[in-house]
């Protein structure tokens, strides 16, 4: 492959053009970060076409995709479905899985392209022929008429749930439990790559991506980590706690304070942060794993997100799978204990999560990785011309059923908007 550099006007036009070039390929990955800083996000990058690819079952998921990139280490990108918590956690689920992504996929590309402001590298074969390609492509950023959406769960039923649900912490069967409902549209078709534009305009996140496997979509507007390495170094941000955004400055700034006050979501915090070090501390040294800082409040357009930041140095020897297959699923998608709540989320979830709290990133060819929470995500399925999206909460003793239930819309409503055309 050669690597070769090229000067860009416009990052916001080229990076539309681009995307629509990628569509005709069967397979791609957008990471971008939308400029949040390089450490707090994902560098703007695509991956297009498999020179080379692996597709995840549980039971050998890790080790055969260990022995896959120990054959040749290089640019890796991918997913990892939610359902491989069979393999990660031992159980069985009662759920079919529908997901058109499978339980895992990773592929090296045949082109890898780096976009810095002003700035995009090409790296493959003939970076000049397909630097020309993509400034010839048409600018298509055309949006899609009203989508009607449906409910898999009613509002009584779901507080029925909830309070099931809340009944097996009052006994102890667990401390929080991250409880999701599905939202559905049939015979719907979209344009994916103008849907991610105009989540991308509505609510540019620092983990947001665009993937691309075969006849599925994943739009995916993510302001979570799961967990990245550089060298040894380890970090990971479990997000847990959201308040609305107000258009008033005041009222913006008292919501903002009364989530970092909120003794209900400082508790659902400090469980998941708990729960994540002690993931962490399987593979990592000895005293190395800390909080560098809890109860951060970052805003984004639409919410404010309490966060907290968890790292820890990497004993010599643990290959980078073994990180993941320790820490999946991640805590803030399920709750603790981990693999209770992971009973219970299948007890009472109406369907198979599939991509929907997995996970989208890279892994470069030292072993080093970055990966997103796959929430605040619309999956398109083009074959069968249907649409989901999903949207939950951490329930704890302390959840009230309506708050819990307008939280989902809520963290919905970027999704929802622009699906309604507007923007």
């Amino acid at each position: 492959m050669h690597k070769v550099s090229f000067d860009i006007e416009n990052n916001k036009e080229f990076k539309i053009k681009m995307l629509n070039w990628a569509n005709r390929f069967s397979i791609f990955c957008f990471l971008d970060g939308n400029g949040y800083g390089a450490s707090d996000s994902f560098p703007t990058m695509l991956a297009v076409g498999a020179l080379r690819s692996i597709a995840l079952s549980p039971g050998n998921a890790f080790a055969s995709l260990k022995n896959f990139f120990d054959q040749k280490p290089s640019w890796l990108f991918g997913h990892f479905g939610y359902e491989l918590m069979v393999e990660t956690l031992g159980l069985s689920s009662r759920h079919a899985s529908k997901s058109q992504f499978g339980a895992g996929f990773f592929f090296e590309p045949e082109i890898l392209i780096v976009i810095n402001e002003g700035k995009v590298e090409i790296n493959a074969e003939q970076p000049e022929d397909i630097f020309s390609s993509i400034e010839r492509t048409l600018l298509i950023n055309q949006t899609t008429a009203e989508i009607q959406i449906e409910n898999t769960i009613s509002e009584e039923e779901y507080f029925e749930i909830l309070q099931k649900i809340k009944e097996h912490i009052q006994i102890g069967d667990c401390y929080e439990i991250n409880f999701c409902q599905q939202f559905i549209a049939q015979q719907t078709s979209i344009n994916p790559v103008a849907i991610f534009c105009d989540l991308m305009e509505v609510s540019p996140n620092p983990f947001s991506s665009l993937y691309k496997l075969n006849n599925s979509y994943c739009i995916s507007a993510s302001p979570e980590r799961f967990i990245k390495k550089k060298g040894a170094h380890i970090i990971s941000q479990p997000m847990k706690g959201t308040a609305a955004r107000s258009d008033d400055p005041v009222i913006d700034e008292q919501r903002k304070k009364d989530l970092y006050n909120s003794s209900k979501d400082r508790s659902e915090n400090v469980m998941i942060v708990d729960l994540v070090r002690n993931d962490l501390s399987k593979f990592c040294k000895e005293g190395s794993v800390k909080a560098d800082s809890l109860f951060d409040i970052l805003s984004f357009p639409s919410v404010h997100q309490m966060v907290s930041n968890i790292s820890g140095e990497v004993e010599e020897g643990v290959h980078w799978t073994d990180i993941i297959r320790n820490c999946f699923p991640m805590g803030s998608m399920t709750g603790a204990p981990k693999r209770k709540v992971a009973e219970l989320i299948d007890k009472y979830e109406k369907n198979s999560r599939g991509l929907y709290s997995g996970s989208i990133g890279y892994i470069d060819k030292n072993g080093d990785f970055d990966f997103n929470v796959v929430i605040r995500s619309i999956f398109y399925d083009s074959q069968h011309s249907n649409i989901h999206f999903w949207a939950g909460g951490g329930i704890t003793i302390y959840s009230e059923p309506k708050s819990e239930y307008e939280e989902c819309f809520l963290k919905a409503k970027s999704i929802m908007k622009v699906l309604a055309g507007k923007k």
